[in-house]
C-alpha cells in the first residue's frame, strides 16, 4: 500500500528501488501507505517466515494434545414455541450443557419485547438519566463476518449491555456498508456469469437496478451473523449507507463542505485500477513483494506478466559524447519521461548541470536537473522523472515547473502521444516492445534481478497504475489540525493513549482525500458541468442539493438565464468511506434536527480495530466536527487485531479467516477447505491456507457455541498487542458454560421442589468480623457464618473488579474476575462446602468459637444469591446461558420480578452490598485455603482415598483462631475426621487448642514458617514410596531456596526493594528452610521404622 500522508524516503516503485527521495510533498492528491507499522520487506520477510513454518512437516505434540476432543451429543429445545414468545424454562433442566439448546429462542424473544430498543429505558424501575451510544463499525454488504469482526461486536455487545443493565438510555445502532467497489464488482462477476452480460450493456439505471435485487437477495447475510452473536442492537434503525436518509446526509455534506472551499475539483495522482477503471482508496491497494523475476496473472492479459526485473537503459546527452544511465522496473513509462535528476553535488554529473538529454522516441530534449531529494549513493545516482505515473516524481515536477504527460490511458493501453507504434497497445505488452526499441538504438544497458513490492488492488487483482486524473478532493490540513487539537486538550480520549502519537503523526502530514470513484454503485457526486452560452472558458462546475438548486446557483454566480443552462451530472461516485465518515450521525436522521440527534449525538464512545484509525476513525472526526460543530463521539476504544496462531492477520487474500458461525456451529474440515477453495486464491496461497488448516483443525472445529465464543474474545487484552485466538481456547470457555450449567443443576437440586422463596440479603444478620464485633447490621436474626460471610465478601469484591475494569475498558480482567470467582470461589471451595450442610452431613463437627452454626436455611440462600447475581455479572458476555439459568431460578426469587428478561435486570453494584464486605475472613481464608491444599497433598503422599484421618495443625495464636473459625471448611474440604490444634507459643489457654503437641509418627506438610500440619495415619502406608516422595520434593525445593536466597542477598534487593517486598521475600526463605527441615526430619523418622519393619 502507498503511505498517506507523507513519504519519508520513499522508495519507487516506478523505476527502481535504488532511488530514494526524502521529503514532504505538498501535492495534496497522493494516496500514500496510510500508516506502516514496519518496513514492507520486513512484513513481507515474516511473512514468509510464517508460511515457511506453515508448510514444514513439523508439528506441535503440546498443540496437537489441546485440540484434542470428542464429538458432545446435542441437546435440543423441541417445545413448541412460536418465533417471538418465550421460550418454556419449566421444562426438565438437560443433564448437561448444549448450545442448541441454550441459544434457540432467546433472542427472537429479546427483539420482538424491544429489549434493545432506548424507549424500553421508561420501563425499568432503577433507570437513570443517562444516555450511552455507539454505531457498529459498518461491515461490507458484499462480506461476511470473521473472527476480527467478531471481537468488535462480542466488546461492543459487553459494553452495551453492561450500560443497559446499569439504567442507562442505550442505543446501539446496526448498519452495513454499500461497498462501492466490492459491490460493483461481485454483480458484474454475477450478470457476466448467468447472462452472458458486461456492465456497459446495461444503462446505469438498469445495471443499479440488478445491484439492488442482489442487495435485497444476498444482503442479509451479517445481519444473521450479529443475531446469532447476540449482539443486542435496534434493529428498528437499522441503517444502509444507501438508504435515501443517509443519502441525503451525503448529499448535504458534500454541498457544504464544497460551500466551505473544504472540497475541491483538481487533476492529481490516484491509484488507478485499470481493470475496474476507477480510482480506489488505499485500504484497496494491498503489495505484494517479489524477491526476482516472477510470472503472475494480471485481469485481462492471456499470459502471464514477468515483474521482478530492473530494465537499465540511457539517455545521450544533447552536445556531448556522454550518456546519463538510469534503472526502471517500468519502461513503458519512459515515454512519459519530462527530465533526468541528479544530485547537485554528485561529482559524476557535475558537467552535466543544465544540459538536455535527447529522448530516443519523441526526439524531446528532457532537462538535467538537480535535486537534493535524489540519493546519489544508490544505483547510477541519475533517476528519470515520470510526473504523470509516479507519486514522488510528480512533487519534484512541481518543484521544477515540468510538464506532466500522461502516457498510459485508464484502460490500460498506451495513449496516442506514445506514437503509433505503442498507441492502444497494453501497459505491460508495451513493456518488451520498449526494451527491444531501446536495444535496437543501442541504448539498453541490460536487465537484473530485483527485490520489489507491487501495488496490488484487493477488489480485482489488478497491478496499480498511478494516472493523473481530474478528481474531487477533501481538504484536509486545516480539519486535521482540529483533530489534533481535540486530542491534545481532552476533548476526545484515545484507549490506548499511546495511539495519541500516531494520531498527531499521520494527521499533521496528512494528504488531502480524493473522493472520486469511476463506478454506478455508490452515491452519485452531485456537482453539475455547465454549458453556458457563447463560453469558451475552461470548464465549470456547481453543486447542488438537487439539479434544480444547482441550475439556480449557477444562474446567480454566471448572471445567465436558468434555462439556458445545460448541467451534466458527474458521473462518478462519492468513495464509500466518505458516507462512512458521516455514519455517527448520518444514522441518526442528520441533517434534520431528530430526537435521536438531540438525545445520542455525540455518540458515547467509538469502539473498533486500530487498522481503522486513518481511514475511517479520524475522517469521522473530521467531518463530524465540521458539519456538525461537535465532536461525533468522546471516546475512541481501539482493540487489537485477531491473529491466527501464526501471527497472520486475518484477510480473505491468505484464505485464514474463519467464520464465527463455525465456532459456534461447529464446522468439518473438509468444508473448511472447500471455503478456501471458494475463494479468490493463487495455487500457493491455497496450499499454505489448506495445510494451516489442516495442522490446526486436523477434525474440524468443535462446536463451542456464543457465549463461550464472546467470553474467549473478551478475556483477551484488547488494548495490549495483537490478539492470537485459538480455538481450544474457546473450547475451554465451553466447558466453564457446562461448569456453570452443573452449578444451577445443583442449585436446582437444593430447592427441590420447594415453593417458599429464599430470604432476601437483608434478612440476614451480618456482622463485620473482626477482632472485637461490632454492632448488627439488619432487622432478623438468621446468622451468617465465617463461610458464608467468606463468600459473600468474594463476591462483593468481585463486583468492585468488575465495576473499575468496565470503567477502564478493561475486559479481560473483569471476564478473568468472574471466572475465578464462579470456578475457584463458589464451585471448587464454596458448593463443596455447603454439600455436606445442605444434605445434612457432619452435623455437630464444626469446631469454631462461632457457636451459630450454618443452617441449611442460610447457606441455601447465600448459594441462591451468589448464583443469581453471579449471572447477572456475566450476562454483558455470556447472554445467552446467562439468560436461561437465571430464568430457572426465578421461580424461588424472594421479592416480585420487576423485570422479565436478565438483559433488563439492575447490574450489581457494590455500594448496595457493602454489607456483605468482610475484609478479614478474606484475608483469613488465605491462610484456610493453603491449609487444605497442604492437608489434600499429604492425603495424596499417603495414598488415602476414603479414609478420614486426623489432622493436627502446629501454629500461632492467631492462626489457630483463624482455623477454629473456619473449621468446619477445614473438615469438609481436607477431607479429614478431626481438626486437632497445637500452639507452642500460647501463654493463656484457648478453647479447644491442646496443651500437648501432636503425636510422633505423623506426616508432615508445611504451610508457613509458623505453621506446620500432622496428618495422624495408623497404619497401612508405603514407606519406600513416601521416602521418594519426599526426596523428589526435596530436590524441588533446594533450587528455590538458593535462587531466593540469591535474591534476598544482592547488592539490589539491599538498596532498591521496598521493604515490604524484602519481607515477603524473607518469610518466603523462612518457609523454604522449614519445609525442608521437616523433610529431613520426616525422611529419618521413615528411614528408622523401614530399618525397624
Amino acid at each position: 500500500m502507498w503511505s498517506t500522508g507523507h513519504c519519508p524516503r520513499a522508495r519507487l516503485v516506478a523505476k527502481t528501488a535504488t532511488k530514494l527521495w526524502s521529503s514532504k510533498p505538498s501535492e495534496p492528491s497522493r494516496p500514500v501507505p496510510s500508516a506502516l507499522p514496519r518496513p514492507q520487506t520486513e512484513k513481507h520477510r515474516r511473512r514468509r517466515e510464517r508460511e515457511k513454518t506453515i508448510l514444514s512437516v513439523q508439528h506441535n505434540k503440546a498443540q496437537d494434545q489441546a485440540l484434542t476432543w470428542s464429538e458432545k451429543p446435542k441437546i435440543v429445545y423441541t417445545a413448541q414455541t412460536p418465533a417471538g414468545t418465550k421460550k418454556d424454562t419449566s421444562l426438565p433442566f438437560p443433564s448437561s450443557y448444549s448450545p442448541d439448546y441454550v441459544e434457540s429462542c432467546w433472542y427472537q424473544w429479546w427483539e420482538k419485547q424491544g429489549f434493545f430498543n432506548p424507549d424500553q429505558h421508561e420501563r425499568l424501575s432503577h433507570r437513570v438519566d443517562q444516555t450511552f451510544s455507539l454505531c457498529i463499525p459498518p461491515p461490507n454488504v458484499t462480506g461476511s463476518l470473521h473472527l476480527g469482526h467478531a471481537l468488535t461486536v462480542a466488546v461492543q455487545d459487553a459494553l452495551v449491555r453492561w450500560r443497559r443493565m446499569q439504567g442507562y438510555k442505550v442505543l446501539w445502532v446496526p448498519g452495513c456498508d454499500h461497498a462501492g467497489i466490492a459491490t460493483q464488482t461481485v454483480v458484474e462477476r454475477r450478470l457476466l456469469r448467468e447472462k452472458g452480460k458486461h456492465r456497459q450493456d446495461f444503462t446505469r439505471e438498469e445495471f443499479l437496478e440488478e445491484v439492488w435485487k442482489w442487495k435485497n437477495e444476498k444482503g442479509e447475510e451479517i445481519y444473521h451473523q450479529l443475531r446469532q452473536l447476540g449482539a443486542s442492537l435496534d434493529w428498528s434503525r437499522a441503517c444502509f449507507t444507501m438508504d435515501p436518509g443517509v443519502s441525503t446526509a451525503v448529499t448535504e455534506a458534500f454541498v457544504r463542505l464544497c460551500d466551505s472551499d473544504l472540497i475541491y475539483r483538481s487533476e492529481g495522482l490516484v491509484n488507478w485500477s485499470c481493470a475496474l477503471q476507477s480510482a480506489i482508496s488505499d485500504i484497496e491497494v494491498e503489495t505484494k513483494e517479489v524477491s526476482g523475476p516472477t510470472m503472475m496473472s494480471v485481469p485481462g492479459y492471456e499470459n502471464k506478466v514477468e515483474f521482478g526485473t530492473m530494465f537499465t537503459f540511457a539517455y545521450t546527452v544533447e552536445g556531448h559524447d556522454s550518456e546519463v544511465a538510469v534503472s526502471t522496473t517500468r519502461p513503458e513509462t519512459m515515454l512519459g519521461d519530462v527530465a533526468v535528476a541528479v544530485h547537485p553535488d554528485d561529482p559524476r554529473y557535475q558537467a552535466f548541470h543544465g544540459q538536455w538529454c535527447r529522448h530516443p522516441f519523441t526526439n524531446r530534449l528532457l532537462p538535467i536537473i538537480t535535486d537534493t531529494m535524489v540519493d546519489m549513493e544508490l544505483g547510477t545516482g541519475a533517476v528519470k522523472v515520470t510526473p504523470a505515473h509516479d507519486f514522488v516524481d510528480l512533487h519534484l515536477s512541481q518543484r521544477h515547473s515540468l510538464p506532466r504527460p500522461s502516457v498510459i490511458r485508464g484502460d490500460g493501453t498506451m495513449e496516442p502521444i506514445c506514437g503509433q507504434w505503442l498507441e492502444g497497445m497494453k501497459r505491460f505488452d508495451a513493456r518488451q516492445v520498449v526494451v527491444d526499441a531501446l536495444a535496437e538504438k543501442k541504448l539498453f544497458r541490460g536487465k537484473k534481478h530485483h527485490v520489489m513490492t507491487l501495488p496490488v488492488c484487493s477488489r480485482s487483482g489488478d497491478i496499480i497504475e498511478p494516472l493523473l486524473k481530474k478528481q474531487w478532493f477533501v481538504r484536509c490540513n486545516t480539519m486535521a489540525m482540529k483533530a489534533i487539537q481535540a486530542v491534545e486538550e481532552g476533548q476526545l480520549e484515545i484507549i490506548p493513549h499511546h495511539y495519541t502519537k500516531t494520531w498527531k503523526n499521520w494527521l499533521s502530514n496528512i494528504s488531502d482525500w480524493c473522493i472520486s470513484r469511476q463506478l454506478w454503485w455508490g452515491h452519485q457526486i452531485p456537482a453539475y458541468q455547465l454549458d453556458l452560452p457563447n463560453s469558451k472558458t475552461k470548464e465549470e462546475w456547481v453543486w447542488g442539493r438537487s439539479e434544480k438548486e444547482a441550475r439556480q446557483r449557477a444562474a446567480v454566480k454566471y448572471g445567465v438565464n436558468p434555462d439556458d443552462i445545460t448541467l451534466r451530472q458527474d458521473p462518478d461516485v462519492l468513495d464509500t468511506w466518505f458516507s462512512s465518515a458521516l455514519f455517527p450521525f448520518a444514522m441518526l436522521g442528520w441533517p434534520e434536527k431528530t430526537s435521536d440527534l438531540h438525545h445520542f449525538y455525540p455518540n458515547s464512545v467509538l469502539e473498533t480495530g486500530s487498522d481503522l484509525i486513518f481511514f475511517w476513525v479520524a475522517r469521522m472526526v473530521m467531518l463530524g466536527s465540521e458539519l456538525t460543530g461537535q465532536l461525533p463521539f468522546k471516546q475512541v476504544l481501539f482493540h487489537s487485531l485477531v491473529r491466527d496462531k501464526y501471527g497472520r492477520k486475518m484477510s480473505k487474500s491468505l484464505g485464514n479467516v474463519i467464520d464465527p458461525l463455525d465456532v459456534i456451529h461447529g464446522v468439518s474440515l473438509k468444508r473448511l477447505q472447500e471455503k478456501v477453495k471458494e475463494g479468490n486464491l493463487d495455487l500457493r496461497e491455497q496450499q499454505v491456507a489448506m495445510e494451516a488448516q489442516r495442522k490446526d483443525y486436523p477434525n474440524g472445529i468443535p462446536q463451542c457455541g456464543t457465549d463461550a465464543l464472546r467470553f474467549a474474545l473478551c478475556s483477551h487484552k484488547i488494548q495490549g498487542g495483537d490478539i492470537s485466538l485459538s480455538v481450544s481456547q474457546v473450547l475451554g470457555c465451553r466447558h466453564f458454560c457446562n461448569k456453570m450449567w452443573q452449578t444451577l443443576r445443583f442449585t436446582l437440586g437444593v430447592f427441590g421442589d420447594s415453593a417458599t422463596p429464599v430470604g432476601t440479603l437483608e434478612e440476614f444478620c451480618v456482622r463485620k468480623w473482626n477482632r472485637e464485633q461490632q454492632g448488627i447490621i439488619g432487622t432478623r436474626t438468621t446468622p451468617l457464618n465465617s463461610m458464608e460471610r467468606w463468600i459473600c465478601s468474594r463476591l462483593y469484591s468481585t463486583i468492585v473488579q468488575c465495576e473499575q475494569a468496565f470503567e477502564a475498558y478493561e475486559l479481560h480482567i473483569v471476564t478473568s474476575a468472574l471466572y475465578s470467582f464462579w470456578v475457584h470461589n463458589l464451585c471448587d471451595v464454596y458448593l463443596e462446602y455447603v454439600k455436606a450442610v445442605l444434605l445434612n452431613q457432619n452435623e455437630g463437627t464444626e469446631v469454631a468459637t462461632d457457636h451459630r452454626s450454618t443452617t441449611k436455611q442460610a447457606a441455601s440462600t447465600v448459594l441462591y444469591h451468589c448464583v443469581s447475581l453471579s449471572l447477572a455479572l456475566l450476562s454483558p458476555f455470556m447472554p445467552f446461558i446467562t439468560e436461561e439459568l437465571w430464568q430457572r431460578l426465578q421461580p424461588f426469587r424472594p421479592e416480585a420480578l420487576a423485570q422479565t428478561s436478565l438483559c433488563l435486570q439492575p447490574y450489581p453494584q457494590s455500594t448496595r452490598l457493602t454489607h456483605w464486605y468482610f475484609p478479614e475472613e478474606e484475608k483469613d481464608f488465605l491462610l484456610v485455603q493453603d491449609v487444605i491444599r497442604i492437608a489434600r497433598s499429604l492425603r495424596t503422599q499417603c495414598g488415602l482415598t476414603k479414609e478420614k484421618p486426623v489432622l493436627w495443625a502446629v501454629c500461632s495464636p492467631s492462626q489457630a483462631q483463624t482455623l477454629l473459625r473456619f473449621g468446619s471448611a477445614v473438615l469438609n474440604l481436607s477431607r479429614i475426621s478431626n481438626l486437632e490444634i497445637f500452639c507452642p507459643d500460647l501463654a493463656c489457654p484457648l478453647p479447644s487448642v491442646h496443651s500437648t503437641p501432636p503425636p510422633t509418627g505423623c506426616f508432615i506438610g508445611v504451610v508457613d514458617h509458623t505453621c506446620q500440619l500432622h496428618l495422624h495415619i495408623q497404619s497401612g502406608v508405603d514407606i519406600d514410596k513416601q521416602i521418594r516422595h519426599l526426596s523428589q520434593r526435596r530436590d524441588k525445593l533446594l533450587p528455590k531456596l538458593e535462587e531466593n536466597l540469591c535474591r534476598l542477598q544482592s547488592s539490589n534487593n539491599l538498596t532498591k526493594t521496598p521493604p515490604q517486598i524484602r519481607q515477603r521475600l524473607q518469610s518466603k526463605v523462612s518457609a523454604l528452610k522449614e519445609e525442608l527441615k521437616t523433610i529431613e526430619d520426616q525422611m529419618r523418622l521413615l528411614q528408622k521404622k523401614h530399618s525397624m519393619g
